[in-house]
């Protein structure tokens, strides 16, 4: 059977000898034998875990922001939640059972088909992003740090890694000149300093924020600021792999058999309304009520629990994870807002009706 690795060498050959990074990266994450594709997955039996696998309690709490964006919005019939990149749908499963009253609108995107296979039977399952929304947000968890990226290395000046053949099936790197338009990348930096350039994430919130007449875009992932701030960090420490709840190997290595993430950096991407840390976007978000909530049901059903008791207590070790400063607390909620015609002219009507 192929390999991801034979999809990339052969893309290497119809290239004339080298593929840039991001070409590399959809291969290795999404190609016909890519993780991805061939059952790389969150969760206690996938490589990782990420917040909606701690448990229901991260889901409960983005069903009260998507609850107040709805509120927001004059409580549409058409109100619609996109969910972009929604792996096994373990996100979608807790918001759901928040059991709101939108819960028949939500649409959970997923490229990988044996991940769109475990969705709940509630959501639409698709592919690829709908084209527009009239009202409406769109949640991305961890979706960033996953988009294929170019790659910029220091060496004397910027150039651009590219893959190309070793010995025998061996991938190794070479480098090409930069594009002008990376003119933006810090200098001077150290020799070897390596830094990601997030294109494809650029593109992807601009056409979420495009997508949407009225509503919100947020996104959950590791940020930094500045592009610069990875100057002076090991380049392993933001360019990182993982593989069954460790770290991988070299991204050259293991190809389709391991994640390849990145730091997102946040002056790559359209402005964002706000950022906030995970914890901070939580409790604003009423994290500490519902676990308060968790203690008084599970002091009150100890005697003879039931499996909502036990759920209900679950949520004081849940949000403990969740609110790590080392750990998925350090995230970051990131939110984008549309600029519509129809908000601009709904304000112009609101500014005659003080």
């Amino acid at each position: 059977m192929p390999s991801a690795s034979d999809e990339v060498l052969a893309a290497i050959d119809a290239a004339g000898g080298a593929i840039r990074f991001d070409e590399y990266m959809r291969i290795a994450l999404y190609g016909e034998q890519g993780f991805y594709t061939v059952g790389g997955a969150a969760g206690r039996r996938g490589d990782f875990i990420t917040s909606p696998e701690v448990g229901p309690l991260f889901g409960a709490v983005l069903a009260r922001w998507i609850e107040a964006e709805f509120i927001r919005l004059g409580e549409p019939d058409e109100f619609v939640i996109v969910e972009c990149g929604a792996g096994p749908g373990s996100l979608a499963r807790s918001v759901l059972a928040a059991e709101p009253k939108w819960r028949h609108h939500y649409v959970a995107v997923e490229i990988s088909e044996s991940q769109r296979q475990r969705h709940p039977a509630e959501v639409s399952s698709v592919s690829v992003m709908p084209t527009h929304v009239d009202f409406g947000v769109v949640v991305a968890n961890e979706l960033l740090d996953n988009l294929p990226f170019r790659l910029a290395v220091f060496d004397g000046g910027w150039r651009e890694v590219v893959v190309v053949k070793g010995r025998g099936r061996e991938l190794m790197e070479d480098t090409l000149a930069t594009s002008p338009d990376w003119k933006w990348l810090p200098t001077p930096a150290p020799h070897g300093t390596r830094l990601p350039v997030q294109e494809q994430a650029a593109a992807w919130v601009a056409n979420a924020v495009k997508i949407l007449d009225e509503g919100a875009v947020i996104a959950f992932d590791y940020c930094t600021a500045t592009t610069a701030d990875l100057v002076d960090r090991p380049w392993r420490d933001w360019l990182r792999t993982y593989r069954a709840h460790g770290r991988g190997e070299h991204y050259l290595r293991n190809c389709g058999g391991q994640d390849i993430t990145a730091q997102v950096c946040l002056d790559q991407l359209p402005t964002p309304l706000s950022v906030h840390t995970q914890a901070e976007f939580l409790r604003n978000f009423g994290i500490d009520e519902l676990v308060d909530e968790g203690r008084r049901r599970w002091s009150e059903a100890a005697a003879r629990p039931d499996l909502t008791a036990l759920t209900m207590r679950s949520r004081i070790v849940e949000a403990q994870a969740l609110l790590d400063r080392q750990g998925l607390g350090s995230f970051d909620a990131v939110t984008w807002q549309p600029q519509s015609p129809i908000r601009a002219v709904r304000d112009e009507i609101d500014s005659f009706h003080p």
